[in-house]
This record gives C-alpha cells, structure tokens and sequence, in this order.
C-alpha cells in the first residue's frame, strides 16, 4: 500500500512540474535554473554518502575496531540478500543512525555511540534491519528524486517572484497565466511540492519498518529501539551538528525534543506512536 502512495505521490509531483511549466512557460532563466537544479541534485546523489558522513565525522569501522556492530551488520545483510556496506560510528551520546549511499552496492550504514549505549543488541538489530530496507527499497534515490523535483519548483516560484517584482520583458505568448497562474507559481506549488515530498519521506519510513522487522527477524526488536529514540528525543537535546536538510535520514527526527517538535503534516517522519503500533501489530501476525 505505502509503495503504490509513493508512485501516487511521485506522480502528483510530476503533474505539478507540468502545472508549473504552465503557469511559467518561455522563461529562459528558468530553463538555466532548472539545469543548474537537476545537476546540484545528480551531484548530491552521486556524494550524498561522502557530505554526509563528513558533515556528522563518520569513523569508518570494521570487525577489528567495533566487532559487535560489524559482525551484527554481517549477519543481517544476509538475511536482507544484501552486499555488505560500509559501517560507520558517529561519536554522539545521542541514540540515532542513517543508511545512505547511492544504491544496495555502494551503500553505508552509520550509528551513534549513544545507540551502542542506549539500546540492547536485539534493539540495536532491529534499527539496523529498519536501515537496511531503507538500501533494500533504494529510498535514497527515491527520496533524492523527489527532493530534485521539489528544489526546481522551489527555484523557479523564486524566479517568477522576483520577475513579478522587477517586471519582465518576455513577449512569449505562453508566457504567463495571470494573477492566478503568478500566485500558483509563487506560493501554491512550492508549498505543495513540499507537502509532497514530505508525505514521500514518511511512506518509505512505515515500508522500511516493515521490512526491517522482517530482517532482524522480530517487529518487537524494533519497535522497542523506537520506543527508547523517541523517549530519549523527547527528553534531551537535539544531536549536536544535525541539520534540517538531513534530518530525514535518520530513524528517529534528531532535532525533536519536548519543547520543539514538527506538525505530522510538515514531519519528515510519521509519529512514533504509530510505527510502534503498526510493528506490534506486525508481530501478532
């Protein structure tokens, strides 16, 4: 069901390109942005593994240096069918992890220090089984698609917004839908295509937890790893160095706490409460 709203949605996100093409049409500049979008995005997608890693100082780890996370890592990829990724130690007393990498063989897959510390080893098998769907289901590139299709209808209301303020030459005859097709451009379609792509990013967190239970070989694993993130979000500070660009990544939001926490319907992730339901009751079937 999550996958079929998925190309419902990716859908919608391709007609509101043509809407907007509609609304906007004959613009050089926005001929250019777009290029410039699409290639800014092929290059995240591309390096999206190494700027993230570097960006949360990643420590590469093997079965000498951090024998328990690796070999446990070992042992699920084979129950997911899947090639062995790199495995990555974020030194932060925040309990947290992200798989990111362009495709199942070039893939990594990082966790906190603080997950080490927080959660036992079936927990801690149950967050990695949920990263390990996220590689299996190629999210990343799902949602590196989606965030494509997004920043160009971002650009080009920034575009049109500008125009309408500093005028425009353009003598194109399907330049331009009037009052109407100007506020569609400016303010409906980028707040749309967000709404969007949000929905996107929270129906791959429900196919990934599924998954995931289904590779740690107990739901129960990883619904009380959430269980324990979200109580520890809800309870600490925000991790150090998190950024609302990459927030998404992660299993649990790391900028969550009790005094700031996201609207569902502007959430990269659904609510807690209700993935840990969905797993239990995976686990009664």
């Amino acid at each position: 069901m999550n996958i079929f709203k998925t190309m419902i949605l990716m859908a919608l996100l391709t007609g509101l390109m043509v809407a907007l093409g509609g609304a906007f049409a004959g613009s050089t500049g926005a001929f250019i942005m777009l290029l410039i979008s699409i290639g800014m995005n092929f290059f995240s997608y591309w390096f999206s593994d190494s700027i993230v890693l570097k960006m949360y100082d990643a420590q590469e780890v093997d079965e000498h240096s951090a024998p328990q996370i690796y070999n446990l890592v070992a042992k699920l990829v084979k129950a997911a069918d899947l090639p062995m990724p790199k495995v990555y130690v974020i030194n932060s007393d925040v309990p947290n992890a992200f798989a990111t990498g362009r495709n199942p063989d070039h893939a990594a897959v990082a966790v906190t220090t603080g997950i080490m510390n927080v959660l036992d080893y079936n927990e801690i098998s149950g967050v990695l089984g949920h990263e390990l769907a996220h590689v299996k289901h190629r999210d990343i590139l799902i949602s590196t698609i989606a965030a494509s299709m997004a920043g160009v209808i971002s650009m080009i209301a920034n575009i049109a917004q500008w125009g309408m303020i500093f005028g425009s030459n353009s003598d194109d005859e399907d330049n331009g839908g009037g009052i109407l097709g100007t506020l569609f451009t400016i303010i409906i379609a980028p707040i749309a295509a967000s709404l969007i792509q949000l929905a996107i990013s929270r129906s791959r967190e429900y196919d990934a937890d599924k998954t995931g239970g289904e590779i740690c070989g107990n739901p129960l694993y990883l619904a009380s790893a959430l269980e324990k993130i979200e109580h520890y979000a809800q309870n600490a500070q925000p991790m150090q160095s998190a950024t609302p660009a990459t927030a998404h990544m992660f299993i649990v939001n790391p900028l969550e706490n009790a005094k700031v926490t996201l609207k569902s319907l502007f959430s990269t992730h659904p609510q807690t409460s209700d993935r840990i339901a969905r797993l239990r009751e995976q686990a009664h079937h």
